[in-house]
């Protein structure tokens, strides 16, 4: 690719292709799953997301300070979902293709890959991509990446950019801080001030989801450590992966990728320094798993509202959305007033032939497999319709604003459960879900969110409790119970006897 000449503007090149694909779901991730969320081309990624808490506004801002253009190429992403079809990857590598075809000259590419997406024909999709992308525009055209922790790292990806930088809070409220970190570095680069090279180190340890809240420990020790890295001479950034235990790919596991300026041998010195680390403090890092009946005993003495969250039907993963575990345990407790969400299109359409104030019965969830738990049979009462879109101003989990669970209905069962009915898979990281849609999430004992930690900056305000519920299900937080044929072996928690 032939960049612009010095005498004009440097043209930055925007790319945004992210999936977390949980390769335990039997149901692929088609174009059609794209096309339902976001997939944009062009201008259009600036109208829609420019000015958003997402990664990619703070490309377009810290390009706009640097004085360089901004050239927004593509925006796609899907609801967290099984293994991507080669027909859709190939659908979306051509998309790409055709826009940075009618967008050279390209000085350099701002991308956001999320580093755990898997792909039928080449397996390590993000790592394909990127690749292709540096074939495309050769080997001195500056790439840099923001990644997601819950990713499973590759030297493929590695290799094809010159620095990577992953968000540093879970939930990822950091999402366009890291944009902006990208783009700082960027200009650096062209500037340059600096020649970005990066090192990355994995070790034989898969950090447990339970343990991966940012702002508890044993997460805080590690973040101090990384920080010490980052304030050392001659290192431009310095990140955690915390790995994706829902795909069973060989990189399945953490790790740390370190940037440094021009120097790669201190990178991998300083990847493999915070490798030690983590390997000393292995143990801090395994999960702790409450049970169902205990975290409902708990609930019932805690200062409410309780947040349960629903760990094994975890959306963000790749979760069903439509997990009744929790929905027949409260039915079956009684006593505690509580709402959840469960991803119901059957239900919905039944409960829309109805009017407000109706009473019908309903086999609520449990459609998509027994590891989930059976339909809830009951009878409910039907309180109000909605469109099912609601909006988010404040920064939340992945830096979305704007979100669709598709037209819901919220029911009520003479057990003092509601239920919000939906007709599309949907997560739990807004409160907006519920306020803007009449539900007063105060008005709880118990509020149900599916997630681990994505929800806890939306539910945390109105919880003073959050409980981390082990409920079974494709993402249990327990990775023992999961069947992997391709993860690395030795590797801790699983073979106690891995070294490092």
């Amino acid at each position: 690719m032939t960049p612009s000449t010095t005498n004009h503007k440097l043209r930055i090149g925007l790319i945004v292709l992210s999936h977390e694909s949980n390769t335990f779901l039997k149901k692929p991730t088609t174009l059609e799953d794209f096309q339902r969320n976001i997939l944009f081309r062009g201008e259009e990624v600036r109208e829609k997301y420019g000015k958003s808490h997402h990664e990619v506004s703070g490309f377009f801002e810290s390009m706009e300070a640097a004085g360089f253009e901004a050239v927004p190429l593509f925006m796609a992403w899907a609801t967290p979902s099984g293994m991507i079809t080669a027909e859709t990857i190939n659908a979306l590598w051509k998309m790409v293709v055709e826009e940075i075809d009618k967008a050279v000259p390209l000085d350099a590419f701002l991308v956001a890959p999320h580093g755990a997406a898997v792909d039928e024909p080449h397996g390590d999709m993000d790592g394909w991509w990127l690749s292709e992308l540096r074939a495309k525009v050769g080997p001195d055209v500056p790439i840099i990446n923001t990644l997601d922790p819950h990713g499973n790292i590759t030297e493929k990806m590695i290799a094809a950019c010159d620095a990577s930088i992953t968000f540093r809070t879970n939930p990822h409220l950091d999402s366009k801080a890291r944009g902006l970190e990208a783009g700082a570095l960027m200009t650096r680069t062209l500037r340059g001030e600096v020649k970005p090279v990066q090192a990355v180190s994995l070790p034989p340890i898969a950090i447990n989801i339970e343990r991966q809240l940012t702002d508890a420990q044993p997460c805080l020790g590690m973040a101090a450590k990384l920080d010490e890295v980052r304030a050392r001479e001659g290192v431009l950034s310095a990140s955690l992966i915390l790995g994706f235990p829902y795909a069973d790919v060989p990189e399945m596991g953490s790790g740390f990728i370190v940037v440094t300026d021009n120097d790669r041998e201190l990178a991998q010195k300083y990847a493999d320094e915070l490798t030690d680390y983590l390997w000393e403090h292995r143990e801090d890092f395994r999960g702790v798993m409450i049970s169902v009946d205990e975290a409902l005993q708990m609930a019932q003495s805690s200062p409410q509202p309780v947040c349960l969250l629903d760990m094994g039907d975890n959306v963000g993963g790749g979760g069903p959305a439509d997990s009744t575990i929790m929905l027949h345990a409260l039915h079956n407790h009684g006593g505690l007033k509580s709402f959840l969400t469960v991803y119901d299109e059957e239900s919905v359409k039944k409960a829309q032939e109805a009017s407000i104030g109706d009473r019908i019965r309903l086999q609520i969830g449990g459609k998509t497999d027994p590891l989930h738990g059976e339909p809830l049979d009951v009878e409910v009462t039907v309180r109000s319709f909605h469109e099912g879109t609601y909006y988010e101003s404040e920064a939340r989990h992945g830096g979305k604003n704007f979100y669709n669970m598709g037209p819901a209905v919220v029911v009520e069962t003479d057990s003092g459960i509601t239920v919000m009915l939906t007709s599309r898979r949907h997560g739990s990281s807004s409160l907006q879900q519920l306020i803007s849609n009449g539900i007063d999430p105060l008005a709880y004992n118990v509020l149900v969110a599916k997630g681990v930690h994505a929800p806890v900056a939306a539910y945390r305000p109105v919880c003073p409790t959050l409980i981390r519920v082990n409920t079974p299900g494709i993402t249990t937080a327990d990775m023992l119970q999961l069947t992997y044929h391709n993860r690395r072996k030795p590797l801790f928690p699983f073979e106690e006897n891995a070294v490092l």
